[in-house]
């Protein structure tokens, strides 16, 4: 192909691409040339259109690392994340005894952990710890999968001893804010004696409180879209009344958790 010049003559017009000349990213202003060894033509890049996305951590945003996503950290090892691989462990090991061991042993071993109003007063330490151990609904109940999923990702960002303080915190102090009220209400009269008596264990305060601890180390888009559904959740737990003083537990079990967002987002690990 030839251009006609001022004057008449014709020049060739050059090819992109031949010994001594420009490509065709050199010959149009602003269009980005292809990574590639010195020298490349125009045919490799239109060989190659779509170059795999650039990784490396020169050009990743300042004080992040580019990381492929592993699905095997969201769940407990033994050198990851020993507390919650130990708890989770001691969790199966009770559910077991909870399937196979006589029902009056069962019922005998949950009452004598229970964290209700007589045993608190009695043997406060024991029955906060001993409850603790049991999976209320056995291993298949949803805060089972909670518990495995919410502590393992808490660990990997704030540690061990400080996940079973986060843990405890909840299960401690929501124990407390509904079982005092209730010894409260039974000693003015308020309540009946029989209201000191009543089967109360498992985990699900703690994981609760885990539940709102983590979501103070998301990035907006996904804090709101697992705190505004759990909760929604507890909300309407209370509101059907099936059992107020738990769902109150869990609802100020969550309440402690976001109240702990400062804690943990000064514990958290660099990544």
């Amino acid at each position: 192909m030839e251009r006609t010049a001022a004057g008449g003559a014709t020049d060739p017009v050059p090819v992109p691409g031949e010994a001594g000349l420009p490509d065709a990213a050199e010959l149009l202003d602003g269009m980005p040339r292809q990574r590639g060894p010195v020298g490349a033509t125009a045919t490799n890049a239109i060989a190659s259109p779509s170059p795999a996305p650039i990784t490396s951590e020169a050009t990743a945003a300042p004080g992040t690392r580019a990381r492929a996503f592993r699905p095997w950290r969201l769940l407990p090892t033994p050198t990851g994340t020993p507390f919650t691989f130990g708890y989770a462990a001691v969790l199966a090991a009770t559910s077991l005894v909870v399937t196979y061991a006589d029902p009056s042993l069962v019922h005998a071993l949950h009452q004598g952990s229970s964290t209700d109003v007589a045993h608190l007063v009695r043997t406060p330490a024991l029955v906060l710890f001993a409850s603790a151990l049991w999976i209320a609904g056995g291993i298949l109940a949803p805060y089972t999968l909670c518990f495995v999923l919410v502590l393992t990702a808490l660990e990997r960002r704030i540690g061990g001893a400080r996940t079973a303080v986060v843990f405890l915190a909840g299960h401690v102090l929501a124990t407390l804010a509904t079982e005092v009220p209730v010894g409260l209400a039974v000693l003015v009269g308020h309540l009946p004696d029989s209201s000191l008596h009543r089967l109360d264990y498992g985990v699900s305060f703690g994981v609760a409180t885990s539940i709102g601890a983590l979501t103070g180390l998301l990035r907006p888009w996904l804090r709101w879209p697992v705190l505004v559904p759990f909760g929604g959740m507890l909300i309407q737990d209370l509101l059907n009344l099936t059992d107020p003083l738990t769902g109150w537990g869990h609802l100020i079990a969550l309440v402690i958790g976001i109240g702990l967002w400062p804690a943990v987002r000064r514990w958290r690990r660099p990544e």
